[in-house]
């Protein structure tokens, strides 16, 4: 018992948000045959790579009708995730995220294979494993954003606090037990390793820091190569312009650490490039086809207060970290204005994207990876409140905003909430009513 009591309130946060998102997932995915569902939509092409690697040795899918349209046709859930290029069959997606859950892929080949099960990379254990992995990179992002709020000088309570509002308060949550299989909680979680290690190197200036703060973004920019615009963070992270400009300086004076650096990023970017020379026999090709960004005309109110997607309106605390940005603003205007100005520029990136609200999804799923980004002003403004009436008030304010987030999420698992076409009429007939969820 004296040992528990030892255990901070941030670390129980941690451990009780991941025990009950692996309670949930279990209870979601795991039993009848929900399995089958666990890797859906994008999450197969993410996947594919793992049983084209180590079990049916072929690059280019040719597996896919035998296991998608035959052993394991489910029309729900249903979804070809090639494409082509330079007259090859490829995925249309980045292979980070197979990366990411290969040791996971490896336990449950390893377990099929010898307890005589049938090891086609698409049976119970091998789906299984994809979601344990996801919770797993769930921790481990916790984990570093409080290390990260240490950094921030932020009280342990707020800290558990706000690690507590953004695990059940955001899109993050259904996104690691709702649809395990999409990359967003893998981001998320090198996305808060990423933050932490760039926020203590900006404070310390130890250079050794830099070739692991180099592989975790040459990770970040595999799972998902717009992610690599997390480096536009470090301004902010460095807290001032000066301080800013002595490690970057740094960082060329080090240059065996730089050089390093990007030798790791680079080494672990071109996994996905030998990945299109080994299957098309082009180092370099575009497996979106026809989609793509247009720059001039983006949809950047609509990505954020739409009833079809919006950001602010269906996880609203990404709007309310937003407070903290005044608290900040008191104590460094350069750390509130770079912020602001990194929230500015990847918004006008994810807006830009020809499909903006990006397909089925809840809220704006690609803002889930930066959580990391987000938490540090709400942690600020939980902090920085001073009389008792505004701490009150501000928790109460949180608390109904998670209870939101969960009666959404309810509603969007049961197609109450649309997964692409929701109208003000349809969100309106329809706002917190759960008990018609059977209809």
């Amino acid at each position: 018992m004296k040992f528990l009591s030892k255990i901070s309130l941030s670390h129980w946060a941690i451990f009780v948000s991941t025990i009950a998102l692996l309670w949930i997932s279990a209870n979601l995915n795991f039993g009848k045959e929900n399995w089958k569902e666990i890797v859906r939509t994008d999450g197969k092409g993410y996947y594919a790579y793992l049983p084209a690697v180590f079990i049916y040795d072929d690059l280019n899918f040719g597996f896919y009708e035998h296991i998608e349209n035959e052993k394991y046709f489910n029309p729900k859930t249903g979804y070809d995730y090639r494409s082509g290029a330079e007259g090859e069959v490829i995925s249309k997606y980045y292979c980070g995220t197979a990366v990411a859950q290969m040791p996971f892929f490896l336990v449950a080949h390893f377990t099929t294979s010898i307890s005589g099960g049938d090891a086609d990379g698409y049976s119970k254990a091998y789906m299984l494993s994809v979601a344990f992995a996801t919770i797993f990179y769930l921790f481990l992002g916790l984990f570093f954003i409080n290390k990260t709020l240490v950094l921030y000088s932020v009280a342990d309570s707020w800290r558990a606090f706000s690690i507590l509002a953004i695990v059940f308060g955001t899109n993050l949550f259904f996104y690691s037990v709702g649809e395990p299989s999409i990359s967003h909680v893998y981001s998320f979680g090198f996305i808060s390793l990423f933050v932490f290690l760039s926020k203590k190197y900006l404070l310390e200036g130890n250079t050794k820091q830099l070739p692991v703060i180099g592989l975790v973004l040459g990770m970040i920019v595999l799972i998902r190569p717009i992610n690599g615009l997390v480096l536009l963070i470090w301004p902010f992270l460095a807290g001032d312009f000066e301080n800013l400009k002595r490690r970057v300086v740094e960082v060329f004076q080090n240059y065996s650490k730089f050089i390093l650096a990007l030798v790791f990023f680079f080494g672990v970017v071109f996994i996905q490039l030998l990945y299109y020379k080994l299957a098309t026999g082009s180092f370099w090709v575009y497996s979106y086809g026809e989609e793509g960004f247009n720059w001039t005309k983006p949809h950047f109110l609509d990505i954020l207060f739409s009833y079809k997607k919006g950001l602010f309106l269906y996880t609203p605390l990404y709007l309310i970290s937003f407070i903290g940005l005044f608290f900040i603003w008191k104590k460094s205007k350069f750390e509130s204005l770079s912020w602001l100005v990194f929230f500015v520029l990847i918004t006008y990136v994810f807006s830009s994207w020809h499909m903006w609200w990006y397909g089925g999804s809840f809220s704006g799923r690609i803002y889930v990876e930066f959580l990391p980004v987000f938490v540090i002003p709400l942690a600020i403004a939980f902090q920085s409140m001073r009389s008792k009436i505004q701490k009150i008030g501000f928790s109460i304010l949180i608390v109904v905003i998670i209870l939101l987030c969960q009666v959404q999420t309810f509603q969007y698992r049961y197609y109450k909430i649309h997964w692409d076409s929701m109208t003000k009429e349809l969100y309106w007939k329809e706002f917190m009513r759960i008990d018609r969820i059977k209809d």
